[in-house]
């Protein structure tokens, strides 16, 4: 999507230096780190789904074929919906559809 890389490793150190430690009696234990994933609730993570579904959301408008469903003639197609961290892809339950989908998500993978 053109970011800075400077920019990505600030977003990264937020989303890969997480670590815990528990509280127990009033003593604090020692660190660990989690394996994988953002917590629950950081601040961060609506920002995070905004940036990466926006270039999702791009890849899926510029597909003109397989993806998408057109509810009344004339109306527009829909292809996909966000809302909160939950995504919906609409597309051709064919075997050109899943290609076409399968396209896009390699290259949003990139």
């Amino acid at each position: 999507m053109g970011f800075d890389e400077g920019w990505i490793s600030i977003l990264m150190d937020c989303v890969s230096t997480v670590s815990y430690s528990v509280i127990l009696n009033g003593s604090v234990g020692d660190i660990f780190h989690p394996s994988r994933g953002l917590r629950q609730g950081d601040p961060i993570s609506p920002y995070l789904f905004l940036i990466c579904g926006e270039g999702l959301s791009s890849l899926l408008r510029q597909q003109s074929s397989g993806i998408g469903y057109k509810i009344a003639r004339g109306a527009p197609s829909v292809s996909h919906l966000f809302f909160a961290d939950d995504s919906v892809i609409f597309g051709e339950a064919s075997t050109r559809g899943a290609s076409v989908l399968r396209d896009v998500l390699t290259d949003y993978e990139l």
